[in-house]
């Protein structure tokens, strides 16, 4: 579902393997870089897998730039992509760059795991809680912070002050590149720990249409339910502002570098939260259950929006 889980020749070793790549959405070269390769690793994380055994870059290198700029931003953002993967404990080995009309970075990860530390995506169980492990809003986010490139982007989208301000706005995109450029790896590891029955990562579908797509796959008739929605704050008055753009509120809102929705067992998933908030100072929330069904997701009547 999210990454290629393939049988090796090897007894009980199993292949898992994701490609992803896209176009820069902040504007630090060496930040998008980061991004790039945590959205990579994210899928692989998402059965589990915490470590990663190589990387392969993609890069397009942009026509649209002088050849200075090319320089800059394409070293950038290579070095943002190694980095990262450093940091994630593996490395870049090899890769494909072409000339494109605008930049593109991606890649390539590759594991090879014992089949008993891989999260196969399709076993949830009723009584199950699901548990996100990052905010939403990274679209409106980084949209805001494009609108503000000029003062009549700005007042065309937000005539008033009342909506936003550019100060929460500017505080909105710093929450969402430092939510973006951070690793899922723990959290991937803590699945294992507190034996996840399954998971999924949110990104460009968005979470309910990611819950959707891990209810779908499951292997008896069960639905997921989403009772709670972290936002970043100040997102959910743009998305009100502009309503059928976006659709935040409703769940469809495109998120980049997401964080993993985990289905775990009820009496576990405090201790997952609590490791991860030790682990990594960063809070998890319960965000909705896993019910007998016919494989379809859905928001509570009575959903909460927890603006974070």
């Amino acid at each position: 579902m999210d990454s290629s889980i393939t049988e090796t020749r090897h007894e009980n070793l199993l292949l898992v393997q994701t490609t992803d790549f896209f176009y820069p959405l902040v504007e630090s070269p060496y930040e998008q870089g980061m991004i790039a390769a945590a959205n990579v690793l994210s899928d692989m994380y998402a059965c589990g897998v915490s470590e990663c055994d190589n990387m392969l870059m993609i890069l397009g290198v942009s026509l649209g730039m002088s050849q200075e700029d090319q320089d800059i931003v394409t070293k950038e953002m290579i070095k943002g992509f190694r980095d990262q993967a450093a940091i994630a404990g593996t490395k870049v080995t090899g890769g494909q760059t072409v000339l494109n009309p605008w930049p593109i970075i991606g890649g390539v990860a590759t594991a090879i795991e014992h089949k008993d530390k891989v999260v196969d995506p399709q076993f949830a169980k009723a009584g199950d809680v699901i548990v996100l492990t990052k905010a939403l809003g990274t679209q409106l986010a980084v949209n805001l912070k494009e609108w503000m490139r000029t003062d009549a982007a700005w007042t065309r989208r937000v005539p008033s002050d009342e909506i936003i301000t550019r100060e929460v706005a500017q505080a909105a995109y710093d929450k969402a590149r430092k939510s973006m450029s951070r690793l899922n790896r723990v959290g991937a590891g803590l699945m294992i720990k507190h034996g996840a029955h399954a998971a999924t990562d949110v990104t460009g579908f968005g979470i309910l249409g990611h819950a959707q797509n891990l209810a779908s796959h499951q292997a008896a008739e069960l639905d997921i339910i989403l009772h709670k929605l972290p936002i970043i704050a100040g997102m959910l008055a743009v998305d009100a502002h502009m309503p059928n753009v976006f659709k935040l509120k409703e769940g469809y809102s495109a998120e980049t570098s997401g964080g993993l929705m985990v289905a775990l067992p009820a009496d576990v998933a405090d201790a997952y939260i609590a490791d991860i908030e030790a682990m990594e100072g960063c809070p998890a929330w319960i965000i909705g259950k896993v019910v007998a069904g016919s494989k379809n997701a859905r928001l509570a009547d009575d959903v909460e929006y927890l603006e974070v």
